[in-house]
C-alpha cells in the first residue's frame, strides 16, 4: 500500500511539473505568437504566395533554436522546423494561406479592409500557423528542461484552401520517419471528434471556341462560354444521380469580355468530393465526360488542369482520446464584456442567429463523426497516425469561409481560443513524448485502418505544385 501510496505522490508531483513547466513557457512566448498571428492576418496571402507569413514563423522558430529547411517539396513557401535528435519525433502541423474575395476589417459589420491581396483569413489559417509554431517551442523547451530524447518538427505547409501543399511535402517523402502527426483548425466551438472528412479532387476547364460579331456575324463564332454553360447544366443533372455524400461545386472564372463578343476563350473551375477517394475519382471523370460532351455539342475544344486533390481524414482513436482528453483540461474560454458586446453585434449579421452566448467554456463530447469538407490533411493521416481538433476563436455560430469568421480571428477572441489550442497541442505532444507505448498503439490502428495492401497514390498524380493557382 505504501509503495502505491508513492508512486501516485509521485506521478503527481511530475505532472505538476511538467504542467508548471507548459504554462511558464506558453506565458513567456505569448506575446510574440499572437504578434505573429495578427501579423499573418494582416498579410492575409493566399496560397502558395505566403512569402512574408512563412518568413515570420520560420524566422521566429529559427530565433528559438530551430534548424530550418526552406523552400520544400519545391514550394517556395513551405518549410520545416526540427529540433532535437533521435526518436520519437512528433510532428506539428501549421497552416497560413488566406481565401481569396474575402478581405474585411474586424468590425462587427462587413467592411472590406485595405490589403495588397484582395483577401481574409476566413479559416483562421493565420491563428493555426502562429499557434502550431508556438506549441512546438513549448515542447522544444520541455525537452531542454526535462532532458528527454525526441524531435519536435514543426511542417510550414502552405495552399491549404485549394492547393494541397501537404500532398506534395507527403509525396516528398517529408513524413516518412515522423511517429505521430497533430494538427488543429480554428473553429466556433470546442471539440477533438474522430472526424473522417471527404476526399476531392478539383481542376480548372478550359474552353476554346472561335471569337466573331455577336450580331453581324454570330454564325462565325463558336462560343467558349456556351460550352462553359453547356458543362454547369449537364454537372447539375448529374447531381440527381450520384451517392448521398458527394458534392460538386463550380465558379466560372473567365467568361468573356464583351457582349458584342462571341468569346473564344471560358473557363470553369471545379470541386468534386466524396467520402471514399475511389468514388471521387469516378465522379471528377464523370465530370470530365460533361466537358467533353459540352465541347462536342459547342463545337470547341476543351481541356484541363487537375488543380489539386485531397484524400479523406482517417481517424486515429488512440490519438484522438488523448487529444480529446488534453483540449478538456485546457478547457474553454470566457469572453469579456467587451467581448461580449462584440459577439452580440456580430450575432446581428447571421442569416439565422445563434442561440449561444457569447462564451467557450464548453468542450464538445468526444464522438466519432464526418466532416463534409476537404483537408489536405487527409494525406498526411493515410501515411502517419494523426489526430486534431477544433478550437473556438470565431463567435458561437460564425460560418467558416465566411467576412465574419475574418472579422473576429482578428481580435481577443480569435486569440483566446489560440491560446488553449497552443496548450493542448503542447500536452498532447509531451504526453507521448512521456508514454511511446500510445504511439505504438496508434501505429497498430492505422495499419488495421489501411489494409496491409493499402498503396499510397496522390489523387493529384504526378503534377507540379500550381504556384500561381491563385493568380
Amino acid at each position: 500500500m505504501l509503495q502505491i501510496f508513492s508512486f501516485i505522490i509521485c506521478f503527481l508531483f511530475v505532472e505538476n511539473v511538467n504542467a508548471a513547466l507548459i504554462e511558464n513557457s506558453i506565458n513567456s512566448h505569448k506575446n510574440q505568437f499572437q504578434t505573429i498571428a495578427l501579423k499573418i492576418w494582416n498579410h492575409a496571402e493566399l496560397g502558395y504566395q505566403e512569402n512574408q507569413s512563412s518568413e515570420l514563423l520560420a524566422d521566429a522558430l529559427e530565433k528559438e533554436g530551430f534548424t530550418i529547411t526552406r523552400g520544400v517539396a519545391g514550394i517556395p513557401t513551405a518549410f520545416i522546423a526540427e529540433y532535437g535528435s533521435g526518436g520519437p519525433v512528433i510532428g506539428i502541423l501549421g497552416e497560413f494561406d488566406a481565401l481569396p474575395g474575402l478581405s474585411q476589417t474586424t468590425s462587427p459589420f462587413k467592411e472590406i479592409a485595405d490589403n495588397a491581396s484582395g483577401g481574409g483569413h476566413a479559416c483562421g489559417h493565420h491563428l493555426f500557423g502562429a499557434s502550431s509554431a508556438w506549441a512546438a517551442v513549448t515542447v522544444k523547451e520541455w525537452l531542454v528542461k526535462t532532458k528527454t530524447k525526441g524531435t519536435v518538427r514543426f511542417y510550414g505547409t502552405p495552399a491549404e484552401e485549394g492547393g494541397s501543399g501537404k500532398v506534395y511535402m507527403v509525396r516528398a517523402g517529408l513524413f516518412e520517419d515522423v511517429d505521430a502527426v497533430l494538427h488543429w483548425h480554428p473553429s466556433s466551438s470546442n471539440g477533438a471528434n474522430a472526424e473522417s472528412s471527404n476526399s476531392n479532387k478539383s481542376a480548372k476547364f478550359k474552353f476554346s471556341g472561335i471569337s466573331a460579331h455577336a450580331a453581324g456575324s454570330p454564325d462565325k463564332g463558336r462560343s467558349a462560354f456556351d460550352a462553359v454553360e453547356a458543362m454547369n447544366d449537364m454537372v447539375n443533372m448529374m447531381r440527381e444521380h450520384t451517392s448521398e455524400s458527394t458534392r460538386i461545386h463550380y465558379v466560372i472564372t473567365k467568361g468573356g469580355e464583351a457582349p458584342n463578343v462571341v468569346p473564344d476563350f471560358a473557363e470553369v473551375y471545379y470541386y468534386a468530393r466524396h467520402s471514399t477517394r475511389n468514388e471521387v475519382v469516378d465522379i471528377f471523370e464523370r465530370v470530365v465526360k460533361t466537358a467533353e460532351g459540352a465541347a462536342m455539342g459547342t463545337e470547341t475544344s476543351v481541356s484541363f488542369e487537375v488543380m489539386h486533390g485531397n484524400y479523406s481524414l482517417l481517424p486515429n482513436t488512440v490519438l484522438q482520446k488523448l487529444v480529446h482528453e488534453k483540449l478538456t483540461k485546457a478547457g474553454g474560454v470566457t469572453y469579456s464584456d467587451s467581448e461580449n458586446s462584440y459577439a452580440q453585434e456580430i450575432y446581428k449579421t447571421f442569416m439565422k442567429p445563434s442561440l449561444e452566448i457569447g462564451s467557450q467554456e464548453n468542450i464538445r463530447p468526444y464522438k466519432e463523426s464526418h466532416s463534409y469538407g476537404s483537408t489536405d490533411v487527409g494525406d498526411v493521416s493515410w501515411n502517419v497516425p494523426t489526430a486534431g481538433f477544433r478550437a473556438a476563436t470565431w463567435v458561437p455560430g460564425t460560418a467558416a469561409h465566411s467576412w465574419q469568421a475574418v472579422a473576429s480571428g482578428g481580435t481577443s477572441i480569435g486569440l483566446k481560443g489560440t491560446e488553449m489550442a497552443v496548450k493542448t497541442l503542447s500536452a498532447t505532444a509531451i504526453e507521448l513524448f512521456l508514454q511511446p507505448e500510445l504511439i505504438k498503439n496508434a501505429k497498430i490502428e492505422d495499419a488495421q485502418r489501411v489494409g496491409k495492401d493499402f498503396k499510397y497514390e496522390p489523387l493529384l498524380g504526378d503534377r507540379l505544385p500550381p504556384l500561381n493557382y491563385r493568380k
